[in-house]
């Protein structure tokens, strides 16, 4: 950690633009968590990320296929 390196955390806090009290809360939230146990956290976070965008090209899949379907519904309709 920089701050760890001599950097004073409001140098840290200026440089990121975040304040004392965000640091503070991360810092007590994952203050002792290693390099690896970092890059444990992100992977599931990406994996959510993939996921969201296939279910909501799959909600857009499905409305326009509905709204396609109510398109030719209506035009069979005859009088």
């Amino acid at each position: 950690m920089r701050a760890d390196a001599g950097i004073r955390f409001v140098d840290i806090c200026f440089k990121h633009g975040i304040s004392d009290a965000t640091f503070y809360k991360w810092l007590s939230k994952n203050g002792g968590m290693d390099v690896s146990d970092a890059m444990r956290l992100r992977q599931p976070e990406e994996e959510n990320a993939k996921l969201r965008e296939m279910v909501a090209e799959h909600a857009l899949n499905i409305s326009i296929r509905k709204d396609v379907l109510s398109k030719t519904s209506e035009a069979r309709v005859v009088p």
